[in-house]
């Protein structure tokens, strides 16, 4: 049992941080009792307030990937640049057929005025559209249902802020990946964007992407394939390195 000790409420901003306080610990008991989302599992068809206007979020998606990612809070440095660089690059996720939606605990409002901000920051014009919603969930409960809160990252008033996690998601609903950084370290979207073309080759093919693959870079024959299938599998062929241990398990082919 929890227990809460907390002053008369004399407002309404009172009123929201006792929901904050309460969704916090909610979160805290979530965590320790049962498991978090797993690679696999069929993700969350959520409702929330947006940029863009309220959403169910798998119709949201469509027939489209998806990719959330939340950030500690609007009006911050690292968080500029993320938002900043994800803008920059939404081009490169929609030719990939891949929906962004990115998600804080600050208020549509906040949101609105920030990517002002981070328009300027990428020396875009005033007026542009920014490409991409921005989920508000100023009373966590989306950060709590989805484990994004950062123990160790507080607003003024105590309260934790989101972590900076990435979640993509296929287009059968189901969690493909899912990255977790603190609020202290910003993200590298380029390796989010060749994370995706690694997902995506490997939801078609049967093959897996080594360190540092690029896209149009040979790839890797998984050890369960036979040696046979593998060669009918592969016309292009197949190349065996020679190791010491004369196991033949690093195995490439061109990029299908």
């Amino acid at each position: 049992m929890i227990i809460l000790s907390v002053k008369t409420c004399s407002g309404l901003d009172d009123l929201n941080l006792l929901s904050s306080v309460c969704c916090y610990w909610s979160a805290r008991v979530f965590i320790g009792t049962m498991p978090g989302l797993l690679l696999g599992d069929v993700f969350p068809n959520f409702e929330a307030e947006t940029t863009n206007g309220k959403i169910k979020f798998h119709d949201f998606l469509g027939d489209s990937w998806g990719i959330l990612f939340s950030h500690p809070r609007d009006y911050t440095p690292v968080c500029t640049t993320e938002l900043g660089r994800a803008a920059k690059l939404s081009d490169e996720f929609s030719r990939r057929n891949v929906k962004m939606i990115a998600l804080s605990i600050d208020s549509l409002e906040d949101h609105r005025g920030w990517t002002k901000d981070i328009l300027a920051y990428n020396n875009e014009e005033s007026g542009c559209a920014f490409p991409f919603p921005i989920i508000a969930d100023n009373q966590r409960e989306l950060a709590v249902a989805l484990g994004m809160l950062d123990p160790d990252e507080k607003d003024k008033d105590g309260m934790p802020l989101t972590a900076r996690c990435v979640f993509v998601i296929g287009q059968d609903k189901k969690l493909k990946l899912s990255l977790l950084y603190p609020a202290t370290t910003g993200r590298n979207f380029d390796e989010i964007l060749r994370v995706v073309d690694s997902l995506q080759l490997t939801a078609k093919n049967r093959v897996a992407t080594p360190a540092d693959w690029q896209p149009g870079e040979r790839v890797m024959v998984p050890p369960n394939i036979p040696e046979e299938e593998a060669a009918a599998m592969f016309p292009a062929g197949v190349y065996t390195k020679e190791l010491p241990s004369e196991r033949k398990y690093l195995r490439y082919t061109p990029q299908p």
